[in-house]
């Protein structure tokens, strides 16, 4: 295929559609607002919906009505959105509802600014909203990335009945990187494939086959199964559905943890202090939940590796996952900023010579 110059919010709102996406419910807020203006142009051209909703709260709910018949729906937004967004996120998990969410993450707390940040880490791994849930959550680096993990988002998002989570900072979407676009698939929506799907019963029709979507159980044995069904499920997807890249890991002397563009800036380090003679590598976790606990764990615990590094554009929200996973193991520093402030190739430099001299 051939490369096409695309910027990322574009790129990223064609792959949902070439994916199967035919459903598009947001709200205009910087700097995803692109994706919507995007999908107002391309939905009428497939034959799908898009629709600018009054609100982040009226999107979401329209997303658990539309993934509710078993179709492909997508919805967009920037960190204080999706904030608004997340009573109707848990709805959706709660009814087990696939559908996918992108978060192009801008710097806070309240209003913060318009520029890219890593801030709500937490908010897309934790849970940030009501309940015991997870939502299959993935963290691209790149617009090459964030375009070959939706052409399985919605798969995996079916396979598991559960909403998937793009963190992307606010780079990802306004950057422009040459990419290549994947055929359009050609979905519909099968019934018999989808039978908890509302798809149109009739009185007279097998009542078996009525598709009820609900994510509200008054007696406590129900909620309790309806739990353990979710627990399963989630124990599934972390079985089976980690993802991480190592980078340079082989006889390094420090390991850098980082996702997203943060990891780029991380390998652009570890490229010149490779050829001024320190060995550094880089775990970046792609999926961020569940989180590559094993594989953060199996490159740290080498006999080479004498610390750990981790580096984020946030106040150190992964930081957790990662002592999680070394478990006190080897030593673990920080470096990021707050808000929008990008880590710098020579402060991440800086601070591993400053860990290699002991300071």
């Amino acid at each position: 295929m051939a490369l096409t110059l695309m910027k990322g919010s574009e790129a990223i709102a064609e792959a949902a559609i070439r994916a199967g996406a035919r459903y598009f419910f947001g709200y205009p807020i910087t700097p995803q607002t692109e994706i919507p203006e995007y999908m107002s142009a391309r939905m009428p051209e497939v034959g799908g919906c898009f629709l600018q909703a009054e609100s982040e709260v009226a999107a979401i709910n329209m997303i658990y009505g539309a993934a509710g018949t078993g179709a492909r729906a997508i919805t967009s937004s920037s960190s204080p959105g999706i904030s608004l967004k997340q009573e109707g996120i848990s709805y959706c998990a709660g009814a087990q509802l696939p559908c996918v969410i992108l978060n192009v993450m801008r710097g806070g707390p309240g209003l913060g600014n318009i520029q890219a940040s890593q801030g709500d880490y937490m908010q897309g791994v934790k849970g940030g909203g009501n309940g015991d849930y997870h939502l299959l959550t993935y963290a691209p680096a790149s617009v090459q990335e964030a375009i070959d993990i939706m052409m399985f988002a919605f798969d995996k998002a079916e396979q598991y009945r559960v909403p998937v989570l793009f963190l992307a900072d606010g780079i990802i979407a306004q950057m422009m990187e040459p990419v290549e676009m994947p055929e359009m698939v050609d979905f519909k929506i099968d019934p018999e494939k989808k039978p908890w799907a509302c798809t149109g019963w009739k009185p007279g029709d097998d009542p078996a086959k009525r598709g009820v979507i609900n994510s509200i159980y008054i007696d406590t044995e129900s909620l309790t199964e309806h739990n353990e069904v979710l627990q399963t499920v989630y124990k599934e997807i972390v079985a089976n559905e980690q993802k991480w890249e190592y980078y340079n890991t082989e006889g390094a002397e420090f390991i850098i943890t980082a996702f997203g563009t943060v990891a780029r800036i991380a390998k652009s380090a570890i490229d010149e202090l490779k050829k001024e003679g320190v060995k550094v590598g880089l775990v970046r976790p792609i999926s961020v939940w569940p989180f590559p606990y094993d594989a953060v764990r199996e490159a740290v615990m080498a006999d080479s590796v004498k610390a750990v590094l981790d580096v984020e554009l946030n106040e150190g929200q992964m930081l957790q996952d990662v002592k999680l996973a070394i478990n006190g193991a080897k030593p673990i520093d920080f470096f990021g900023h707050y808000g929008s402030q990008m880590p710098t190739v020579d402060e991440v430099k800086a601070k591993i010579i400053s860990m290699k001299e002991g300071k």
